[in-house]
């Protein structure tokens, strides 16, 4: 069994080398992610929504991780992704600070916490610089991300439908 830092560590290297089979591997199978984009996200979701970043990021996303610790039940992480965003492929840094409880040698719970405000003035421009403070504005991101996940969710659920036939 690995030691608590081990995982986050083997976690975030897995992540900067776009090897989204390692980063589950350090996942229990009812593991719940929450952000201030996604919010709450549970089992398979946490997986396939790696998977979509790690795929619109075209080899882009950029990880580097620090200040690891870790006890038997919990544990914390600073991390940082640059990449660019959307159709203008504006460059977003985001500063990030995990949070992790552990159950069986895995990582149960993993909290992101992020200047909402400030991803949204890096990736939106002008309309997050405005509007990124507001409830309306962070509630329509979140409600834009989580369309996209859903969508790509069935999409990968109707492309393994139809591996099966």
């Amino acid at each position: 069994m690995k030691s608590p830092e081990v995982l986050i560590k083997n976690f975030y290297e897995a992540f900067a080398n776009n090897d989204l089979e390692q980063m589950m591997a350090c996942y229990h199978p009812e593991i719940i992610f929450e952000d201030p984009v996604f919010r709450k996200l549970k089992g398979t979701e946490v997986k396939y929504m790696w998977e979509m970043l790690l795929l619109r990021s075209n080899g882009q996303l950029k990880i580097s991780f620090e200040q690891i610790k870790a006890s038997e039940s919990n544990g914390s992480a600073k991390w940082k992704a640059i990449y660019p965003f959307g159709k203008k492929k504006r460059k977003v840094i985001n500063h990030v600070t995990a949070q992790f409880t552990f159950k069986e040698g895995l990582i149960y719970r993993h909290f992101d916490h992020f200047d909402l405000w400030k991803w949204s003035r890096q990736a939106l421009g002008l309309p997050g610089f405005f509007f990124g403070w507001t409830k309306f504005m962070q509630d329509k991101i979140h409600q834009t991300t989580r369309s996209l996940l859903d969508q790509y969710i069935r999409k990968r659920l109707h492309e393994a439908a139809s591996d099966n036939l």
